[in-house]
C-alpha cells in the first residue's frame, strides 16, 4: 500500500496515545500467569500485542474486554495449559523472546513460529542462557525460528553477564526464573529498560560489575489492575513532527516517564527542543506525565554511546530531526538496528539517498548532512512501522509532500496513526 502525505503548516491540539508497547506486553503476559483475574487499562492496540494475547489465549487464558479494560483470567504457577497450535508471534520479538523464557519452564512442548520478517531475527542471544539454566530449544541452523521448546524435569538460576544490552533478553532470563526456587541475577554492563523488574518488583542493585536484576519464585505475578501510560516511542513521531512544523504546539497526555526510555527527550532538549513536562505521576512503579512540545531550531549533537539502549527504536525519527537540524548528523555504535523488523541501518540511508543527502552508512551506525533535493520523494518502509511513521513525518515536512511504500506495517504499534495526525496537522 502506497501512502501519500501532503505538507502541512502547522500542528496544535492535543494527544492521548495508546499504551506503551513494552509494557502491554509484559501486563498481559503477567496477568496470564497470575492466578486470577487482572484488569488493564489503555493495553497497546497494535498487531504485536495482539500476538501475544492470541499466545496466551492459545495456552487455555481467557482474554476479553470490558467496557475500558481488558480482563484477564490467569492461570497460576505452572497451569497454562499446552496449546493445540503453534503459538504464531506474527511480527513480534517481544512475544518471542520473551514467551521464551515462560515456556522454558512449562511441562510441555511447545513451538514458536512467526511472519517472514520475524522469522529472520536472531534468537542465539535467547537460546545460549535459557540452555545455560536447563532449558532444550531447538531452531533453524542460523538460530531462527521456528523455535521448538521442550519440557525438562526443571530449570535451575543462574548468574548472567549480558553481552548486549538487550531489554528482550533480559525480560527472558528473568521471566524462567520466576519458576524457579533460588535466585537468579542479569547483570548488564550497560543498562536497558527496566519495564520487567519495576512491573514485578524485582531487587535491583548497582555494583562495580554493573546493574544487577534478581529473581525468584517470590517474584511470581499476582491478579492486580494496570493502567498502561501512553507508549513514549509513539509518541516521538508526533514530538518531532511538532518541533519542526513553524508556529506548532502540541500537548499529549500521560506519556510514559520511565528513565530508562526518555532519553528520546533528552537528546532532542540538548538538540535545543523546547519539551516540557506537566503533572508528572507514578502508577505500579512506572512514572508518567503529559509533555507539552514546541517548535524548536535544532542543532545536530554527539551521541554519548551509554544513551543509545535507551533511544535504539527512536533513532528512525531522530533522523528525520537531524535533516533539519544544523550540522552533521552521525550515529555509532548502534549495530543492534541491525536485528530490528528489518536492517534499520540500511533501510534509514536508502531513504535519506532518495533526499539526495550525502550518506555514509557504517557497520554499526550512519551519518549524512547536506540539503533535500528531491522534494516529491516515494520512501520504502521496508515492512518496517517506525520506517514507516518516520518518513511519513519527513514526508509532512518537505515541499510537496512525499509517500510511503507498504504503509500498512503501521499497524504493528499504531493502527490509528493517520488519524492521530489528521487530529492535529493543520
Amino acid at each position: 500500500m502506497l501512502q501519500k502525505f501532503n505538507k502541512i503548516n502547522k500542528v496544535e491540539g492535543t494527544l492521548e496515545l495508546p499504551g506503551d508497547k513494552s509494557i502491554s506486553h509484559r501486563a498481559v503476559m503477567f496477568a496470564g500467569l497470575a492466578k486470577g483475574k487482572s484488569k488493564i487499562y489503555n493495553l497497546s492496540n497494535g498487531e504485536d500485542v495482539k500476538s501475544t494475547k492470541k499466545c496466551f489465549r492459545e495456552m487455555g487464558i481467557e482474554i476479553n474486554s470490558s467496557g475500558d479494560a481488558v480482563e484477564i483470567s490467569g492461570s497460576g504457577l505452572g497451569r497454562l495449559r499446552k496449546p493445540i497450535n503453534f503459538l504464531d508471534a506474527g511480527n513480534s520479538g517481544t512475544t518471542t523472546r520473551l514467551l521464551s523464557g515462560i515456556l522454558a519452564a512449562q511441562n510441555f512442548n511447545s513451538t514458536i513460529i512467526g511472519d517472514e520478517s520475524l522469522s529472520k531475527r536472531p534468537m542465539k542471544r535467547i537460546i545460549t542462557p535459557l540452555t545455560l539454566m536447563g532449558a532444550k530449544i531447538e531452531a533453524t541452523e542460523d538460530y531462527t525460528l521456528p523455535l521448538k521448546i521442550f519440557s525438562v524435569e526443571k530449570i535451575h538460576p543462574i548468574k548472567y553477564e549480558m553481552p548486549v544490552a538487550s531489554a528482550q533478553v533480559k525480560s527472558a532470563i528473568l521471566l524462567a526464573g520466576l519458576h524457579c526456587e533460588e535466585s537468579t541475577s542479569v547483570v548488564e554492563k550497560i543498562p536497558s529498560r527496566d519495564h520487567t523488574e519495576k512491573m514485578l518488583g524485582l531487587k535491583t542493585e548497582t555494583t562495580a560489575e554493573g546493574k544487577i536484576s534478581y529473581v525468584s519464585k517470590q517474584n511470581y505475578p499476582d491478579p492486580k489492575e494496570y493502567f498502561i501510560p501512553s507508549d513514549i516511542s509513539t509518541a516521538a513521531f508526533f514530538i518531532v513532527l511538532t518541533i519542526l512544523a513553524e508556529n506548532s504546539s502540541l500537548r499529549i497526555k500521560n506519556v510514559s516517564l520511565n528513565e530508562t526510555r526518555t532519553g528520546i527527550i533528552t537528546v532532542l532538549q540538548k538538540m535545543g527542543a523546547r519539551i516540557e513536562i506537566e503533572n508528572k505521576k507514578n502508577i505500579a512503579g512506572e512514572d508518567l506525565g503529559d509533555l507539552n512540545i514546541f517548535s524548536s531550531k535544532l542543532k545536530n549533537i554527539s551521541f554519548d554511546d551509554k544513551i543509545i539502549p535507551n533511544i535504539i527504536d527512536e533513532i528512525p525519527i531522530l533522523s528525520v530531526a537531524g535533516i533539519f537540524a544544523s550540522g552533521k548528523f552521525e550515529i555509532k555504535n548502534a549495530g543492534e538496528l541491525r536485528a530490528k523488523e528489518t536492517d534499520r541501518i540500511k533501510s534509514i540511508c536508502h531513504n535519506l539517498n532518495l533526499l539526495g543527502l550525502y550518506v555514509h552508512e557504517t557497520e554499526n551506525g550512519f551519518s549524512f548532512s547536506g540539503e533535500i533535493k528531491n522534494t516529491q520523494p516515494i520512501f520504502d518502509s521496508f515492512g518496517d512501522h517506525r520506517i514507516a511513521m518516520a518518513f511519513g513525518v519527513l514526508s509532512l515536512l518537505i515541499k510537496n509532500g512525499g509517500s510511503v511504500d507498504n504503509y500498512e506495517c503501521v499497524n504493528i504499534s499504531n493502527p490509528d496513526f493517520l488519524n492521530q495526525l489528521k487530529s492535529i496537522a493543520k
